[in-house]
């Protein structure tokens, strides 16, 4: 029963406290008495004559302290009163001035307030020292180690805490766990599934071409120009498919790790742009400076995937042909500092522009602006992937205001060229 009683923690804390006050107590009260028993007590004179006859008497001050000189008056037996005069010695035992009172009484205190300190401390130790172990198991689990866990010691209440914390740790840590399987499983799915769509289209489309010689030749003018018409759609609907597929593919990569060995090498950021620029009729300028302290540079290089930056260009790109109503533009320049130089690509168009609340989720897959056209095309993968790609170089992305109206996307791409 009291085993049961003890085993709280406010229990053991509280008789702590209690047993520390009881000892101080204790310790004041001994000290107090110990200095009130340094006075010297009421002590009566007796003075005798030569033949030893008691001439009078006398009692010494109750308010005399050690080291005092003694004075005292004494009536003798035949009227007479005697003053009696006792200096204090020059040098009486224990006239250290730290060892009286009341100095004394302070260095008993601060001796009996340390031993009770010392003696203290331990259990109070001890009984806290669980607790950081568990805010140490907390902290660790919180930092993103879901395997962390906390030792269970006793039966109080900070063993119950440390056994709910583990119990719903291993929980938590079971179901990510099969949320990411699921999630791999889903992708995988997605990657698969996107791989064997590529077999009908390509089908669907070789068939599209071997139709067309055949109805031409048994279609009058009108019929033919609305084939052709017929035609262009379901290949610009083919196309679009087959991009999709394509960045699905590559989005199935990315979030799978799947893209870590994809070959990394020194690359001429500048002609890569310049090409793609080239591809969809945009404008493009550099502005390079001097890169890693050499003369006027003429290329921008840095370390990162050919493949996976001429995407990122690339969906920039038509992004913003998608939405421009006027010209597009990519200018490249260099910045950073002297220690780590970056490079800058910014896309500008001239279209609606992105409203500042939704700067952050036309990252998202799948997301699309509200009111967008499904005449538009796209589906909300390709900024996603140029995140993915741009955080892959490690990187950044943001969308800004372009100051001739519309949206500016900015990646920013450490230069590094040592492997």
């Amino acid at each position: 029963m009291w085993s049961r009683f003890t085993s709280h923690l406010y229990v053991r804390i509280w008789l702590a406290v209690v047993l520390t006050v009881a000892v101080l107590t204790f310790s004041v009260g001994w000290a107090w008495r110990m200095t009130a028993d340094a006075q010297l007590p009421i002590r009566e004179i007796v003075i005798r004559n030569a033949s030893g006859e008691v001439i009078g008497t006398a009692q010494t001050g109750a308010d005399r302290r050690p080291g005092q000189d003694l004075n005292f008056d004494m009536t003798t037996n035949d009227g007479r009163t005697l003053g009696i005069h006792l200096p204090r010695p020059k040098h009486p035992p224990g006239s250290n001035p730290w060892m009286r009172v009341p100095f004394g009484f302070f260095w008993t205190l601060a001796m009996v307030g340390l031993a009770v300190a010392l003696a203290a401390y331990p259990i109070i130790r001890r009984l806290t020292l669980r607790l950081e172990a568990l805010q140490r198991g907390v902290e660790r689990w919180g930092s993103g180690d879901l395997s962390a866990r906390v030792s269970v010691q006793g039966k109080d209440e900070v063993a119950f805490l440390a056994e709910r914390f583990n119990n719903a740790a291993e929980r938590i840590e079971t179901l990510i766990d099969s949320q990411k399987a699921l999630l791999n499983a889903h992708k995988n799915l997605l990657a698969n599934a996107s791989h064997e769509l590529r077999s009908p289209l390509t089908r669907i489309r070789m068939g599209l071409e071997m139709l067309a010689p055949t109805l031409s030749a048994t279609l009058d003018a009108d019929e033919a120009k609305l084939y052709a018409a017929r035609k262009a759609e379901i290949t610009h609907s083919i196309t679009e498919l087959d991009q999709l597929i394509d960045e699905i593919l590559l989005a199935s990569r990315l979030d799978s790790g799947q893209t870590d060995n994809e070959p990394m090498e020194v690359l001429d950021l500048t002609g890569l742009a310049a090409e793609e620029c080239s591809r969809v009729n945009a404008e493009f300028t550099a502005e390079l400076g001097h890169q890693a302290g050499t003369a006027e540079a003429h290329s921008l290089q840095l370390r990162g995937s050919p493949r996976l930056l001429r995407r990122l260009l690339r969906n920039l790109l038509e992004n913003a042909r998608r939405y421009s109503d006027g010209d597009v533009t990519l200018a490249l320049s260099s910045g950073g500092s002297t220690a780590q130089p970056t490079a800058l690509i910014r896309v500008n168009d001239h279209g609606p522009g992105v409203p500042p609340d939704q700067r952050e989720r036309i990252f998202e897959p799948f997301y699309r602006l509200p009111g967008a056209s499904e005449r538009d095309g796209g589906v909300g993968l390709g900024l996603a992937l140029v995140k993915s790609i741009a955080e892959r170089h490690a990187g950044s992305v943001r969308c800004e205001d372009n100051l001739g109206g519309g949206a500016s996307f900015v990646v920013e791409l450490p230069i590094q060229l040592d492997a």
